[in-house]
């Protein structure tokens, strides 16, 4: 194909050193989860020798920092990651939430390939443990991730090809909203892990709000970015 001006030709050249950021980030990030799920088996081999469960069992204090310190370590790994593969403000923040969603989407992958875990969607899992132990059944953290890495796909095609990214004050507003009921969701009932009791029925009305929120200011802004380009 013959490329008539100067301009057009930087684009496609953006466009194609976008292209091969995104794919060693995902390769990074699907790499990334094997080594955070092949810890999780040697630590549920340990302390979960008949298979993972609730409640859960206390770890010493020693080995629990330990563990806050590896889930601290692993956010500045993708939060490295995407400064380095970034260009701007929004390449950076968009390589993040790409990275984080591509990771933990992987991180149940290799864990069923590893140890056939989980056996269901919606068997509980303990998330993250920062600054509380986060609990939620796996499909709703796989949901959040799904949000997460289509569309900063769908965003970083549209800045690639020119367009100007910014949301709203009103639709970042939304989406903060939903995004602090989803985590709600998962921290709501962490007392209930500390306790070493079975956890209450998940808030799957407070997660699908949130998430529905989020969702909507991203399809809002999404395409209000393409109407304005042309993209779509």
């Amino acid at each position: 194909m013959k490329l008539e001006t100067g301009n057009r030709k930087v684009v496609f050249s953006y466009t194609d050193a976008v292209k091969r950021r995104v794919t060693w980030l995902a390769f990074y990030a699907v790499a990334m989860a094997y080594v955070e799920s092949a810890v999780v088996v040697y630590l549920r081999a340990i302390y979960y020798p008949h298979g993972f469960d609730f409640p859960l069992v206390v770890m010493p204090p020693g080995m629990a920092a330990i563990e806050i310190g590896r889930e601290a370590a692993t956010l500045i790994m993708l939060l490295t990651v995407a400064m380095v593969a970034g260009a701007d403000r929004w390449e950076r923040f968009l390589a993040f939430c790409l990275s984080f969603g591509v990771w933990d989407l992987f991180y149940y992958a290799w864990l069923w390939v590893f140890v056939r875990w989980p056996p269901s969607l919606l068997t509980w899992d303990v998330l993250f443990l920062i600054p509380v132990p986060w609990i939620a059944p796996v499909l709703a953290p796989m949901l959040v991730s799904g949000v997460l890495v289509a569309p900063s796909l769908w965003l970083l095609r549209l800045k690639a090809q020119g367009v100007r990214l910014g949301f709203s004050a009103s639709l970042w507003t939304l989406a903060v909203t939903g995004g602090l009921l989803v985590l709600a969701s998962f921290m709501i009932d962490f007392a209930s892990v500390l306790r070493q009791m079975m956890p209450p029925p998940f808030h799957w009305g407070v997660f699908a709000l949130g998430l529905g929120l989020a969702m909507i200011a991203l399809v809002i802004g999404i395409l209000r970015l393409g109407h304005a380009s042309g993209a779509v």
